[in-house]
């Protein structure tokens, strides 16, 4: 059964976010496929490489029937699989060869956070105030500070762990089928808000502004910022009505000015339909059309909010009116935090309003389950402004210097952000060692419960789900796709997989699987080649 690829780093069409391997690269696959088709077959491979080309190591036969499938005919395996007690290396196909990751790199980059914080570090967001209040009235100013809390109370359960879907709704415009958890994404202002009513304000004669200057950053042209509300991006659930009449379209959160003009209708039952993604139109509009068909289930589509200050600004004095604080700024105007004073003098205001995030062991759970990029990349953030810096590329450094002190070699891996977007690269050695690091601390089984886990939930919930290695394999899932517009295929630059598993015999192992410059039949053998590599991970948590 094909997976929801949660964990899909997509790019354009056109392979705009992705890259062809180097020249040196491809000619490495060539090589290692010849090198399969020996181990396999035995004697020399039809490939014109003589049989002294390298093997594919102690790989069992199911794996390497996997992995000679024609969509693989081209690419180059990665794989490097060693016992956690001992540290031997019981596979090593191109090992110590750099592959690019995608996602696996959040491996890295969330895993620096937890050396540097270990799990149960939170983030503290603020509300201050300036100004003195005199029977129930401020007369000054609100300031909501963003801290870089990934979830703000909005996908927190009520035993107060973190709720996510398999199928996340970061990743549903490129996939149908996302979902989303039943939480209010607004309940973290929700909350600051009552609590700003509770501390005696019942109006506010200034303004209300939110301090995003903690850092500055971006991800593939998308704002990475310390105020994050539902993720920063807006919900579009469109469900079909009868045959000939417009879908209804629901707008969530429902924050001003924000509207939806629906352009889509309805189609006749198992008609074609599509439902483009939305757009902006005039401020505050969002146009979304297409079309369904009757009678199928309800689409999720998103909206990128491009600035979230603003949208975080207008959500939260709406959330002090509910609270029952009346606001004499006018809510909708743009979020400028250049007028606020020095961050140590708003720093030394007083509180009225705080809202604990959950703990990084819960956040960090949400990033790696469901493959969560800007998430990823503010975690590197943070690690910046945690060495006093402002700009998030700070924070790589940060991260090479933790795993260099945990014990890692770090020439194994060379990152460009946090989140696996095209042009990182690791060797699988590498990403085998860091495993084996963080499988040897105190709260290792806090680490290995992060990862998705094979056949049962976050972007492995459906891959092997009938294997006997379901359940066994803990593993960050990574993909890279982009286009082939000379042949009219799909590229799959990448498809990764890396974490821990409980073998067969009871041993405990280490393995990354990386496989680089496949090609698939458009997104459905993107699903299939996910469960091509969990099978190859199955394969080798049953063989050993």
């Amino acid at each position: 059964m094909a997976p929801h690829p949660s964990s899909t780093s997509v790019a354009s069409p056109a392979g705009t976010g992705a890259r062809p391997l180097p020249r040196a690269a491809a000619g490495l696959a060539l090589v290692v496929s010849a090198a399969l088709m020996t181990s396999c077959f035995g004697g020399t491979a039809d490939t014109g490489v003589q049989s002294g080309a390298p093997a594919t190591g102690d790989l069992p036969d199911a794996a390497v029937q996997v992995m000679a499938k024609p969509e693989y005919a081209n690419a180059a395996w990665h794989i490097a699989v060693s016992d956690l007690e001992t540290g031997t290396a019981l596979v090593d196909l191109a090992g110590d060869v750099m592959a690019e990751p995608a996602s696996f790199t959040k491996s890295y980059s969330v895993g620096a956070a937890w050396l540097r914080w270990g799990p149960d570090h939170t983030v503290t967001t603020p509300v201050k105030r300036t100004g003195e209040v005199t029977g129930g009235v401020l007369d000054g100013d609100l300031v909501l500070v963003g801290k870089g809390d990934l979830t703000m109370g909005g996908r927190t359960k009520a035993d107060g762990t973190v709720d996510f879907a398999n199928f996340d709704h970061n990743d549903a415009n490129p996939v149908p089928g996302a979902t989303l958890t039943p939480e209010d994404p607004l309940t973290g202002l929700n909350d600051l808000a009552a609590q700003v009513r509770a501390s005696g304000i019942t109006s506010v004669t200034g303004g209300v502004t939110v301090d995003d200057r903690l850092f500055q950053g971006q991800l593939a042209g998308e704002p990475i910022t310390p105020i994050i509300v539902n993720q920063n991006i807006l919900d579009v659930l469109i469900t079909p009505g009868e045959a000939g009449a417009p879908a209804t379209v629901e707008l969530t959160p429902a924050v001003a000015p924000w509207e939806i003009v629906n352009q889509v209708t309805t189609v006749a039952a198992g008609a074609d339909a599509k439902v483009e993604d939305p757009v902006a139109a005039a401020p505050g509009q969002i146009v979304v059309s297409g079309s369904v068909a009757a009678g199928s289930a309800p689409q999720l589509k998103t909206f990128l909010l491009k600035d979230p200050s603003t949208f975080a600004r207008t959500a939260f004095i709406e959330a002090l009116g509910r609270a029952g604080v009346s606001v004499a700024a006018d809510p909708l105007a743009v979020n400028d935090s250049s007028t606020l004073p020095e961050t140590a003098a708003v720093d030394a205001l007083p509180d009225v309003a705080r809202l604990v995030s959950l703990p990084l062991s819960e956040e960090a759970t949400y990033v790696m389950k469901i493959s969560y990029n800007r998430g990823a990349q503010t975690l590197i953030c943070l690690l910046a402004v945690d060495s006093g810096k402002k700009d998030c590329e700070d924070g790589l450094g940060v991260a090479g210097r933790l795993w260099a002190d945990a014990g890692l070699d770090t020439d194994g891996a060379s990152l460009v952000d946090g989140s696996g977007l095209a042009g990182n690269y690791i060797t699988a050695a590498n990403g085998v060692e860091l495993q084996r690091i963080m499988a040897a601390r105190p709260d290792a089984d806090q680490w290995k419960s992060t990862m998705p886990v094979l056949g049962v939930d976050g972007s492995l919930e459906s891959v092997q789900k009938d294997s006997p290695a379901a359940g066994k394999v803990f593993a960050k899932t990574g993909t890279l796709v982009g286009g082939d517009l000379m042949n009219g295929r799909t590229r799959l630059n990448t498809k990764a997989l890396g974490g821990v598993m409980e073998a067969k015999s009871g041993r405990r192992l280490a393995f990354v699987i990386i496989v680089n410059q496949g090609f698939v039949d458009g997104i459905q053998g993107v699903l299939a080649a996910n469960d091509d590599v969990g099978a190859v991970a199955a394969a080798i948590q049953q063989a050993y």
